[in-house]
């Protein structure tokens, strides 16, 4: 007898844990979803033109020689992008545009971003622009900034005039 009332609390501990789960996975759906709202709503203030801005997700490194600037870009067209570099600083922009209309009662989800986006990053050291390379594969947008380096001396030769 005591083996079989063990098991039964056994069998009701398993199904209240799973039900905690269920739970909990329905409460972190609908709190992932008020994040999104309040993004979208975040966004659409930031835009002083109206039309929503998101913000691009950007890595930033450096190699010996360059300054290396990665984002993932997937689902935009080369010619929608536009790329800003001076000595100091780097502006990307661009626009993800959806093929699909979805209506917003139809989404369970919907954490990709379409619209325009941009990333305006600083420099943590001066580059030249002139000589900057961009590469756009797999979706994957690199910049490649290559460093000036004005410790570096040059030695100069004197003429005679």
């Amino acid at each position: 007898m005591e083996n079989s009332s063990e098991k039964f609390f056994e069998e009701l501990s398993d199904e209240r844990s799973k039900a905690e789960e269920d739970f909990m996975r329905v409460e972190l759906a609908k709190s992932s979803n008020s994040v999104i709202e309040r993004s979208k709503a975040e966004v659409r203030e930031s835009d002083s033109s109206g039309e929503p801005e998101g913000q691009l997700t950007v890595d930033v490194y450096q190699t010996a020689n360059d300054i290396v600037i990665e984002s993932a870009i997937a689902g935009v067209k080369p010619d929608d992008i536009d790329i800003n570099v001076s000595n100091d600083s780097i502006t990307i922009r661009g626009e993800r545009k959806q093929e699909n209309q979805v209506r917003d009662q139809d989404y369970f989800y919907q954490e990709c971003y379409w619209g325009r986006f941009s990333r305006s990053v600083i420099l943590p050291q001066e580059v030249d622009p002139e000589n900057a390379t961009v590469n756009f594969k797999n979706g994957i947008l690199t910049v490649r900034l290559p460093k000036l380096n004005r410790k570096k001396s040059k030695k100069l030769k004197v003429r005679l005039e």
